[in-house]
């Protein structure tokens, strides 16, 4: 096993997860519902539009039901060794709110639109208040990008 790098300066990591909120296409969602019945795990696209991330889910889900019970999210990007976390706050967002542009973007962005498919599907707009960023333990300590909803640095 080799040494891992040294750890990346606070402006590194903040560049290195916004180019992986703008160019990763996936992600993994975690969700719990009002009624207690545990967290639920599930991955999905994405478009980050610079401030939000934007996903897509069935309305009839256990995602889709447990955002518009709870919209706080823990969300994953990335692999194990190079991971964005970032909790956050969903809110459903309308087709017709949403905007044909943005829809078009999301589609063009994930390969998949939504708006097409049979089954009613909820765009939600998912807010982030804490993002943390690391690759190797060495960047534990610094792991901090955004607290409040306002980035470091």
């Amino acid at each position: 096993m080799t040494d891992a790098a040294a750890p990346r300066t606070l402006d590194e990591r903040l560049k290195d997860t916004r180019t992986r909120l703008e160019n990763d296409v996936d992600l993994w969602l975690s969700t719990t519902g009002a009624d207690g019945g545990g967290v639920h795990l599930i991955p999905l696209s994405f478009l980050w539009d610079g401030s939000a991330i934007l996903v897509s889910t069935p309305r009839a889900s256990v995602t889709g039901r447990n955002l518009f019970a709870d919209g706080r999210v823990r969300i994953g990007i990335g692999p194990t060794r190079d991971v964005v976390i970032v909790n956050g706050v969903a809110e459903p967002v309308d087709t017709e709110e949403l905007g044909h542009r943005t829809g078009d973007a999301f589609a063009a962005k994930t390969g998949f639109d939504p708006r097409e498919q049979d089954e009613p599907y909820q765009y939600f707009r998912i807010r982030p208040q804490r993002v943390q960023a690391w690759r190797e333990a060495n960047e534990l300590a610094g792991r901090g990008l955004m607290r409040d909803g306002a980035w470091l640095g």
